[in-house]
């Protein structure tokens, strides 16, 4: 079964998008091992001292056998089925976990940036960072889809 990881800064305090979160993650959980880990947003007037303790959070759950793909807007950018195949390649000739970040409204510090595999764009516009966890779960709901040929995906 493939694995999916997702490490979010922040937590989500809108009803609606909790909803939506869970929704997906039930979806996804019979074609794929979701794990989501959420850690703390850091929100003093220092964004760059922010950005660093966040780093650390997020690097202290990232795994040497994890292949890293952080959400940013300079990314490369996929269709929903090149997402679906990006995940049925990478688990053909890998057997590195994929584990996806998603930075604070702050965005990511440089060090995650580094420690980043690849770097993927949903789109060049900005997106709030808890409706992009929505975003990303239902892009991987439907990536699995087309992957168990389901009708889902049109």
């Amino acid at each position: 079964m493939i694995d999916v990881k997702l490490i979010c800064i922040g937590k989500i305090k809108e009803s609606f998008l909790n909803e939506a979160i869970s929704e997906y993650s039930k979806r996804i959980k019979p074609m794929a091992n979701l794990k989501i880990i959420e850690l703390k947003e850091f929100t003093t007037n220092d964004t760059n001292k922010n950005l660093i303790e966040e780093s650390k959070l997020i690097l202290s759950n990232i795994n040497s056998d994890d292949y890293v793909v952080t959400l940013e807007r300079l990314g490369k950018e996929f269709t929903s089925v090149e997402f679906s195949e990006f995940i049925d390649k990478h688990y053909s000739f890998s057997n590195k976990k994929l584990t996806f970040v998603i930075g604070s409204s702050d965005g990511l510090h440089e060090s995650i940036k580094e420690r980043s595999d690849y770097k993927l764009s949903f789109s060049k516009m900005t997106f709030p960072h808890q409706l992009m966890r929505v975003i990303f779960l239902e892009q991987t709901y439907r990536a699995l889809s087309i992957l168990n040929n389901m009708k889902y995906h049109k």
